[in-house]
């Protein structure tokens, strides 16, 4: 589905089926250099179980132009926006990695329209090494690799791929060197500069998960466990022997816990 937000042609994926906005609606936002194919097996999972599906490529992302939003708070707005202009009034949250900061900056800043959030892969902050901040501005495919190597499990690395015929590591190389170049740098930056994660997670008074994963590296489970203490929420999953890259990487498994919480929520 394209729409025009902010002056911008703007893409998201509705998992195949025609979009209700007055359907019990799930928002999945995506993570630093994502897009919506990060998300293709939820998407189609639930739009075919009677949910309203978004997923939104962010300016710059996928199949949406503009210019890269360049923090947490922006991007939280910027999806506000998007509900506002699709006639939405009140959603589940789906962030993964950096889209899980701004699901915590969005459910804390707009508590009325936010029905229940899940943080996969997340924590309350992803600091980023300085390297990889400066190799997705000077050397950015070098980022690609470098994000792509370490953000798979064993069975990435290994090719396992639930679907067959496809590659981890080549599928997640493809979808972020599809984005606009500048892109990648301006996510790593936003995670670096955010500092409200604690202040948001503890406001939060919606129904939360947290879904992580046992191998991440890039936000290590006991990161994830402490957001999910300041939550409040018992809902939590850890995926043995999954990597960063969960939502591609393990897609049953997370199917599996996203679930029964959107169905209580």
């Amino acid at each position: 589905m394209k729409i025009d937000l902010h002056g911008n042609q703007t893409f998201a994926s509705t998992g195949g089926r025609p979009f209700d906005a007055s359907g019990d609606t799930l928002i999945f936002i995506h993570g630093s250099g994502q897009s919506h194919l990060s998300y293709m097996l939820q998407g189609r999972f639930f739009a075919n179980r009677g949910w309203s599906v978004l997923a939104p490529d962010m300016p710059a992302h996928g199949l949406s132009k503009g210019a890269p939003l360049t923090t947490i708070a922006a991007m939280a707005d910027w999806h506000i926006d998007l509900m506002d202009a699709l006639g939405i009034k009140t959603a589940n949250i789906i962030g993964h990695s950096q889209g899980g900061l701004i699901g915590l900056e969005l459910a804390a800043r707009y508590p009325d329209r936010v029905t229940g959030l899940s943080l996969v892969a997340c924590a309350m902050a992803i600091p980023v090494n300085d390297a990889l901040v400066d190799m997705a501005k000077n050397r950015e495919p070098a980022a690609i690799n470098a994000m792509t190597d370490w953000g798979h499990g064993p069975d990435g690395h290994a090719h396992d791929h639930t679907m067959p015929g496809q590659n981890h590591m080549n599928y997640g190389v493809q979808m972020m060197a599809a984005n606009e170049s500048g892109a990648l740098h301006a996510d790593l930056q936003a995670c670096v500069d955010y500092t409200n994660g604690p202040t948001a997670a503890a406001a939060i008074k919606c129904p939360t998960q947290a879904i992580l994963a046992q191998r991440d590296k890039m936000t290590p489970v006991k990161f994830g466990l402490k957001m999910a203490e300041t939550l409040g929420t018992s809902d939590v999953t850890v995926v043995p022997n999954a990597g960063h890259m969960i939502t591609t990487e393990r897609p049953v498994e997370l199917n599996r816990a996203l679930r029964p919480f959107f169905t209580k929520s």
